[in-house]
Order: structure tokens, then sequence, then C-alpha cells
């Protein structure tokens, strides 16, 4: 199994680091609550050799980037960072598409300012906004990417059917949506990239963490002397090629033990133990 992946011409470790958490708050709402730990949070990711940070300007709103700009900018040269546009967050509980072309520019440029960047390394379309075609939404990113703003462009919370109209729009990069052990609904999204030579990103890697709880998974953990978390993110690591997992977290030991799960062997059996 390669230790890296290719996001297009961006060669990046194959376990990332979804920075939503550090900021401490369960709604991922306002600043970080504590802005020392989650520079520190983000500091030790990048130090235990994860070079790719997923974040979105809808984390916060807005305080989730500027936590990673003041954390590591001037930035390592390996270091990769994907952002999303196209929410919009009127209170805590509300995460609303809003994926009009207006809206997008504003984003872009919000989240170039926040991230100290001229240009987005990736920048995905946070979810289809039913509101607006996708053509319009995916066409006001490939602007921006020619006028030399954005790198790369990715799609997240996307069907098979979504994918393939936002193909024929832009050159989608990676696709990032709702992926774990216990939870496979994306698998025909995942085969299409398999297919393609997409990056893949689950996000919610480790689910509602049910799946953990199961005999199967706690079996294999035991038998590994690893965690059941370790073990389901071992099991993304082996399940595809083109995974590239982004659990996340706002405390240090808990970073430290994700980041190990790299290292976990499955075997043949345990994988179909797992299944």
């Amino acid at each position: 199994m390669s230790t890296t992946i290719r996001i297009a011409d961006l060669n990046v470790n194959r376990l990332g680091f979804g920075a939503m958490r550090v900021l401490g708050d369960p709604d991922i709402w306002g600043p970080p609550r504590d802005p020392a730990n989650a520079k520190k949070v983000v500091r030790r990711a990048y130090e235990l050799g994860v070079n790719f940070f997923d974040t979105a300007e809808s984390y916060g709103p807005h305080t989730n980037e500027m936590v990673i700009a003041e954390a590591m900018h001037p930035y390592p040269k390996d270091l990769v960072i994907g952002t999303k546009c196209g929410l919009v967050r009127p209170r805590p509980s509300r995460w609303d598409e809003d994926a009009r072309p207006e809206k997008l520019r504003q984003d872009l440029e919000g989240s170039l300012k926040r991230l100290k960047l001229d240009c987005l390394h990736l920048w995905q379309l946070h979810a289809p906004d039913p509101k607006v075609p996708l053509e319009e939404s995916l066409g006001a990113m490939v602007d921006a990417q020619r006028a030399g703003k954005v790198r790369h462009i990715g799609v997240s919370n996307f069907n098979l059917k979504q994918l393939e109209r936002a193909r024929k729009v832009a050159n989608i990069v990676s696709v990032q949506n709702r992926y774990s052990l216990g939870d496979r609904s994306a698998e025909p999204v995942l085969k299409e990239c398999e297919k393609l030579g997409i990056a893949f990103l689950p996000w919610y890697p480790l689910g509602d963490g049910s799946a953990l709880k199961l005999s199967r998974v706690r079996k294999v953990a035991e038998k590994l002397k690893a965690t059941p978390a370790q073990v389901a993110i071992a099991w993304l690591l082996a399940k595809s090629p083109v995974m590239l997992p982004i659990p996340g977290t706002g405390k240090v030991a808990h970073l430290e033990e994700n980041v190990a799960a790299a290292k976990l062997k499955l075997s043949k059996e345990d994988l179909a133990a797992l299944d």
C-alpha cells in the first residue's frame, strides 16, 4: 500500500487532517474555545507527517481557516490545504447551501485572505445547491481557476450523476463524501473515483462511533493491540488506493492515536473479518 497519494499534481501523505474540530465547539461556531490548543493541534499534525489539511470557509464560519494560517503561515512547501465554499451559516445549527456564483466569488476572496494565499491549492464545492444549476456554480469556480486564484477544483457531497455533470464543466480532482466502516452509502462514487483516478476524501471517517463497538472491529483491534478507531482508519486506507481519510480532533493525544493508524497493517483475514 502506497504511503502517499496524488491530488492531480499534488503529492501528499495518505492520512490527512480534518481541521474542523480544533475550534472545540460542537456546532463548529465562533472562534476556538482554546486558541493556543487549536494552534498546537494543527502544528502537531504537520510534525507527525500530515501534509494535507481540510477546512472550509463555513467552519466557524471563517475562524477555522484563520487558525490554520495563524498556526502554519508561512507555509511549508509540502503543505496542501483544501478548503470548501458554497454554504451559509445564519446560526449555529444551520448549514444552508448557497452556491450562487456571486457567493462563491465572495467565498474565494475571503478564503484567500484568511489563509494568506494568492492561490488556493484545492477548492471544493461543499454541496450542490438545489436552487442553482451545477454548471453555474462550477463555472464560477473554473473562472477562478483560469484567473490563477485556484489550482485545483473538487466537489463534496455529490452523487454519481452530479459528479458526471460536474466533470463536463471542470477538471474534478477530488470528491469529499461521507464514508466509513459503518456507512458505505457513497460506495458507487468511490468506485467511480477509482476508475477515474480521483482522490476520495471520506468525511466523518469514524462515523457516529457505533461501528467501533462492533465485535468484529473490537476483535481485530485486540489482535493488533490497537484501538477500534485505529482499525477503522486503517480499514479506510486499505479499502482503496484513492482514499485520503481526514480524521479530525481537537486533542493532541487523539491526533497522535489517529496518525498512528497509518502504520497499522491489516491482513487479508482482518479485512475479510471487517467487511
